[in-house]
């Protein structure tokens, strides 16, 4: 399809250089996908789940072949170091046959009460995707989405078309017929045709809260369905360890990896305003110092990458100072390493001081540290929160892990693990302003199709007894 919206760019956040450049969706565009999705869909939704579930794992065979270039694409247009942009790609062939196992057992029809229950498609459905995973999380819809029954209309985050019409080549190059997935790129006015289409039964969206309240809000009377994941503003908690090179290992990967832009790294780190504080936090920022920053060309490897612009760049370092306004207290400052690019260092930073606290999710490598007097405090610190995404304990105590199991309030809840762990084999979402209780992942089966019961009867028969007052002569 020939798209008539405006041009738009792409560019490594690294370095600037230019990485694509094409026409944006218009609202015409967007139309004439729906129609194309919506003809297609009669027939891909008539197949076999077998045939479908072919389909996907000849498409993880080609990623499989295909790793390294798309790799290449995802290190180029995110920012990516080499090794991290395998490991998406990776997840993305994984995420096939977890998508295929997932709806065998959540989607298989059953009986019971006299009645049949089957799943059915919704029909054309928009995936929004981020720019952070540019692969690995809109694949995370897709493919159950299309194991479902669906059709697919994909809008990439206009800061990483590149990686989206790369993925859609290599489904088309595995044999998917035309019309089953479609790419919009594009920005703001993209996403609203394509959210208020008519013709669009569901949304899956991941991506910032302020967008996702926006969907929610303008979809609400839409009747679509519509699962959110929207990020967090996520604690750490650690108490009680005694092995500070690995709670230093574990502070630094949940705060720092992928730049900070993680919907699950940790935000707040909260720990003891004592002895025990200083010492985790001096191991902490030792770590965090030595972290190696730059472009994916960089040898030795980084172990981080840009953030997205350097635009985003200027934001996080106007939150430091607006932080140190309030009273923060900087531990490691962040720097803008290199002028219009994404390129910053990690900071550490002290808001221990600071009331009132902004409950926002500063989308980087900056990471607030807050210390309390004893563990109820930190409980209640890590609750202090509207989101509810993921939430960490290091600790060496089996019993402040149960304390703090049963007590946060987050979709994961990890513990002497890194936050930013997550399996694909498990529930995927959170609470508050995280998510509407549509979990991804494992569990994305559910919102990628709907039950309908049925209650059957091949010959029609009249009951031996009738309801009282009938009588049929």
């Amino acid at each position: 399809m020939q798209l008539t919206g405006p041009v738009f760019d792409s560019t490594n956040p690294a370095t600037g250089e230019l990485v694509w450049s094409g026409h944006s969706a218009s609202a015409y565009d967007v139309g004439a996908a729906v129609a194309v999705a919506a003809k297609a869909g009669s027939t891909w939704s008539g197949l076999s789940f077998e045939t479908r579930a072919g389909y996907c794992t000849r498409f993880a065979e080609t990623l499989t072949q295909r790793k390294p270039a798309l790799a290449e694409c995802i290190s180029r247009e995110a920012g990516k170091p080499t090794w991290e942009a395998l490991t998406e790609v990776q997840a993305m062939i994984g995420k096939v046959g977890i998508s295929i196992e997932a709806h065998q057992k959540r989607c298989a029809e059953f009986s019971g009460g006299g009645a049949k229950t089957r799943f059915r498609p919704h029909g054309v459905v928009a995936v929004f995707g981020p720019f952070n995973f540019p692969g690995h999380l809109p694949n995370g819809h897709i493919v159950p989405a299309l194991l479902a029954g669906n059709t697919v209309l994909f809008k990439p985050s206009e800061l990483t078309p590149l990686v989206a019409m790369e993925t859609a080549r290599l489904w088309h190059e595995s044999g998917l017929p035309e019309g089953v997935l479609q790419v919009l790129p594009g920005g703001v006015e993209t996403g609203r045709a394509l959210a208020e289409h008519p013709g669009v039964h569901g949304l899956f969206f991941t991506g910032s809260a302020r967008v996702g309240l926006h969907l929610q809000e303008s979809l609400a009377k839409s009747g679509k369905i519509l699962a959110l994941e929207m990020g967090g503003n996520n604690p750490l908690i650690a108490w009680n360890t005694a092995n500070l090179h690995a709670a230093a290992y574990l502070m630094a990967q949940s705060a720092f990896i992928t730049a900070g832009q993680r919907c699950t790294c940790a935000r707040r780190l909260i720990v003891s305003s004592g002895p025990e504080g200083d010492a985790l936090l001096a191991a902490l920022t030792s770590v965090a110092r030595r972290l190696r920053v730059g472009p994916y060309t960089t040898v030795p490897e980084p172990f981080c990458g840009p953030v997205i612009s350097a635009g985003v760049a200027r934001k996080l370092v106007a939150a430091q100072s607006a932080l140190v306004a309030q009273g923060g207290r900087g531990l490691l400052p962040l720097t803008h390493l290199k002028e219009d690019t994404g390129l910053v260092s990690p900071g550490i930073m002290d808001v221990t001081a600071i009331a009132n606290r902004e409950d926002d999710e500063l989308f980087g490598p900056l990471l607030q540290v807050i210390r309390v007097a004893d563990f109820e405090a930190a409980l209640n610190e890590a609750n202090n929160t509207r989101f509810g995404l993921a939430a960490g304990l290091i600790s060496d105590e089996p019993a402040l892990w149960q304390q703090f199991f049963e007590r946060v309030h987050a979709g994961i809840v990890n513990w002497n693990q890194p936050l930013t762990g997550a399996s694909s084999a498990a529930p995927f979402g959170g609470t508050g302003l995280s998510g509407n209780y549509r979990p991804g992942a494992y569990f994305a089966a559910d919102y990628a199709s709907y039950a309908v019961a049925s209650m059957e009867q091949p010959l029609m028969a009249v009951p031996a007894v009738l309801p009282p007052g009938m009588d049929l002569g």
